[in-house]
């Protein structure tokens, strides 16, 4: 990761670092691939150091497959009919809330635990009324 102080003057008008990130991935073995992103800050360097802003790109993806690759796989979410007013929004909410549902009670793989809940109706009730939190 590079990271480098912005001057004004460019169209993103609070940023004050640019980072370059480049990522290397290998999938079972296959060939390597290589990705350069780019991201901006309005957090000036005394606040977010490079290693900072490394580890703030880390969390990022880890809630991205951790949340966001759930919904996309085992929900199917991108071929959801629901497009127009609030109704993505909410179908989005409401995923989130039985995937930390099924997470806090212990879940770990969500795929399996919405097929054991969905084979008796009354799992989903139980589970919701046993969270200790």
């Amino acid at each position: 990761m590079k990271a480098t102080e912005v001057r004004a003057g460019i169209d993103f008008p609070h940023a004050v670092q640019a980072i370059q990130i480049t990522r290397r991935r290998s999938v079972g073995g296959g060939p390597t691939t290589t990705e350069t992103v780019h991201a901006i800050t309005s957090l000036p360097t005394h606040q977010a150091s490079p290693a900072l802003l490394a580890d703030l790109a880390r969390d990022h993806w880890s809630i991205e497959n951790r949340l966001h690759w759930v919904r996309d796989v085992t929900y199917d979410e991108d071929h959801h009919r629901a497009r127009t007013g609030n109704a993505p929004q909410v179908m989005a909410s409401l995923r989130n809330l039985a995937i930390a549902i099924l997470r806090l009670s212990g879940a770990t793989n969500i795929a399996q635990a919405l097929r054991h809940h969905a084979r008796r109706p009354e799992r989903p009730l139980t589970t919701i009324m046993n969270l200790s939190c």
